[in-house]
Parts: C-alpha cells; sequence; structure tokens
C-alpha cells in the first residue's frame, strides 16, 4: 500500500512517500500559493498512491482518532479553525486540494489532538467559570500526540512491555516543546492546553506564566495583537537570549555569554519541575523518554534536566549521554530505576502507521 504523508502549512507543504510502511522518497514544496498546483506538482513526481495521510493539528474534543475524510470531516475542520487558525485552515487546503484534483485518492486525517482526548475531567478543564467550556470550549487539548504516541509505543518495544502496561513520561523538546505523562499507555496529562503557547519554555514561546501579566502590559498599552506576537514569537530562549537555536546558544555560554546560561537554566529547570510532577502523577515510571531535535541532540539539556533526581529512581550516565547516536538508546544507568531513553521520533511514519489502519478500518465496516 502506497500511502503519501502531507503536512501542509501555511506556505508549505512537506511530504513522504511509504510503500508497506517503508519511506520511499521525502521533500517540501515552499513558496506556495495555490495548494492544488502544489499538490499536482508531488503527485506527477511520486506517482500513483493508495492513500493520503495528512497532519491536522486541532480535532478538538470531536475526533479521538484518525478518520477516513468525507465532506463532514472538512466541515469539522474547518470548524475548528479558529482554535489553530495557522494550522488547521493550511491543513484543509491541503485536503480540499487532493478532494479537488484527485477525488478517487482515500484521504485520512491524523490529529496532534487525538490522544490526548484520553485526559481526564479534571486535568482538561481550567479552574475558570465552567460555562465558558460549555459555551466556547475551552479546555486543555493538549498537542504534539503523533509524537508523544509514536515515541511510547517505541519505547514500551524497548523495555519488552506491552503499551497498555506502559508508564512513561515523554518530552518532545524542539522549537516547540510538550511533555506528556503517559499512564497505561494512554494520555494522562500534558503541558500544552488550550493553545500551543502554554506548558515548558519554548523556543520563541513564553509557556506557563502569570496570566495577571497579560492583563498588566494591556494596561500599558500594548494591544492583543503585539502581545499575541511577543508571547509566540518573541519569547522563551528567544526572549531572554535573543536566539532560540539550542546549538547557537551553547556556544553563546562556551564564550562567557551570561544570558545564553541562563536562558538554558530556565529551559531545563522547568522540564524538571515537570518531570517532577508528573512522577507524582503516575506514581511508577518506566521510563523517560527525550526526542525532537532539541531531546535528541543536546547532551546538557538532558544532562541538566536529569541532575539531581536520584530521590525518585532517575540516574543519568554522563557518558551514555554524552554520546548517544542517532538511534533508540538508553542513557540512564543499569541501575536507574526509571530508565532514561532518547528515541528519534517519526510523526510521518506514524501518520503513515494511522492512515493505514484507517482505511482498514473502513474497509472492514463497508
Amino acid at each position: 500500500m502506497k500511502i503519501l504523508v502531507l503536512n501542509s502549512g501555511s506556505s508549505s507543504i512537506k511530504y513522504t512517500l511509504f510503500d508497506a510502511l517503508k519511506p520511499l522518497q521525502h521533500g517540501i514544496v515552499e513558496n506556495v500559493t495555490c495548494y492544488e498546483e502544489a499538490i499536482e506538482t508531488i503527485l506527477e513526481k511520486i506517482g500513483h498512491v493508495d492513500a493520503v495521510g495528512h497532519r491536522v493539528v486541532h480535532g478538538g474534543e470531536v475526533y479521538t482518532k484518525s478518520v477516513l475524510i468525507d465532506s463532514e470531516v472538512m466541515r469539522s475542520i474547518e470548524a475548528l479553525i479558529p482554535l489553530a487558525p495557522l494550522h488547521n485552515k493550511a491543513n484543509l487546503a491541503g485536503i480540499q486540494a487532493i478532494a479537488a484534483r484527485y477525488p478517487h485518492i482515500k484521504q485520512v486525517a491524523v490529529f496532534d489532538t487525538a490522544f490526548h482526548t484520553t485526559l481526564p475531567k479534571p486535568v482538561y478543564l481550567y479552574p475558570i467559570p465552567y460555562r465558558f467550556y460549555e459555551e466556547f470550549k475551552i479546555r486543555r487539548y493538549g498537542f504534539h500526540g503523533t509524537s508523544h504516541h509514536y515515541v511510547a509505543k517505541e519505547a514500551a518495544k524497548i523495555l519488552g512491555k506491552s503499551i497498555e502496561s506502559l508508564n512513561a513520561i515523554t518530552l518532545h523538546l524542539g522549537n516547540g516543546a510538550s511533555m506528556c505523562a503517559i499512564q497505561n499507555g494512554l494520555s494522562v496529562d500534558t503541558t500544552m492546553g488550550f493553545t500551543p503557547l502554554e506548558g515548558l519554555m519554548m523556543g520563541t514561546r513564553c509557556g506557563d506564566i502569570d496570566p495577571a501579566i497579560v492583563l498588566y502590559l494591556e494596561k500599558e498599552g500594548f494591544s492583543g495583537d503585539a502581545l499575541d506576537e511577543i508571547l509566540n514569537k518573541e519569547s522563551g530562549l528567544k526572549g531572554i537570549c535573543g536566539n532560540y537555536d539550542m546549538r547557537e546558544i551553547h556556544e553563546m555560554m562556551d564564550n562567557g555569554d551570561e544570558y545564553a546560561q541562563l536562558a538554558l537554566d530556565m529551559f531545563t529547570y522547568r522540564i524538571k519541575k515537570y518531570i517532577g510532577a508528573y512522577s507524582a502523577v503516575l506514581g511508577r515510571v518506566d521510563c523517560i523518554v527525550f526526542t525532537g531535535g532539541i531531546g535528541e541532540h543536546e547532551s546538557r539539556v538532558r544532562l541538566n534536566a536529569c541532575s539531581d533526581l536520584e530521590n525518585i529512581g532517575i540516574v543519568l550516565d554522563p557518558v551514555r549521554n554524552e554520546y548517544c547516536v542517532q538511534e533508540s538508546v538508553q542513557i540512564s544507568t543499569n541501575e536507574s530505576r526509571v530508565k532514561i531513553l532518547v528515541i528519534p521520533t517519526n510523526e510521518e511514519l506514524e501518520i503513515a502507521i494511522q492512515t493505514k489502519e484507517a482505511v482498514g478500518r473502513h474497509a472492514k465496516t463497508g
């Protein structure tokens, strides 16, 4: 079965072609102004496909798993655009382009939020008037679910456990960053919330802050649009040291830049704080998993985030940590009660897997 995985952005489309879940080719079309033309360019290049799997950022409360796309699903994705305006609109444009030019090809929506639909109600609700949830669907949704789900399944294989018995803390650390508490294979808490702005300090996003700061800055003359720009694009690592590339931040630190050191200390402190919190939530933790561009490549981040946690059974091996390569590897000591793993994420493969499953479910039900 040939499956094309698409990640349609506001000005680009990333694609990967799989055959029998093995990657054949991948690429990106940039400066997209007409999605139909971009899709045609991709399909002319790669040839016949049996199905297309789309990354869709927001599925709201409606979609708990991947689904075969029809007109109703497209309307639902469109209705959710206000909750993820930059993402769902572009994701939908890619879907509509396929439907317009190649209506015979099966399409599947794989939602970033779907993995987190198992969050308990006390976790996903905010302590604001309940009517805001009822009227506006303001709640914790969580994101990066495709990545968290993929690395959790890989961790279960490494530990020789079933996913249904795995308790794990997964850390997707990139320019966008989130953590997930997984109990018996299910997401029970995650750091991102109503939007991808909440939670960990990120490359340019602030993460958790006192909401009254926004109100205070509004009184100081900052508009809502200006604050949105500041909190999403001018905060986080960039806000503290002027840079959000962790490799360059390390170079700045090595050259004695105190703000770069401060940014790293703030970033890793918040990760450590959530490791402690999620350890309390789960009770038993089988493993901690680092993934994403920073999680997979930055040994200093992993070292700082896991330091002095021996009292809760987390003991990192500094040698293993420093010399881990581009493959799944254990970086904790053999004696560590909680295993620390580095697992490269593969969201494209997970989307392909879920696309195949969704097409199979549809075939069985007729």
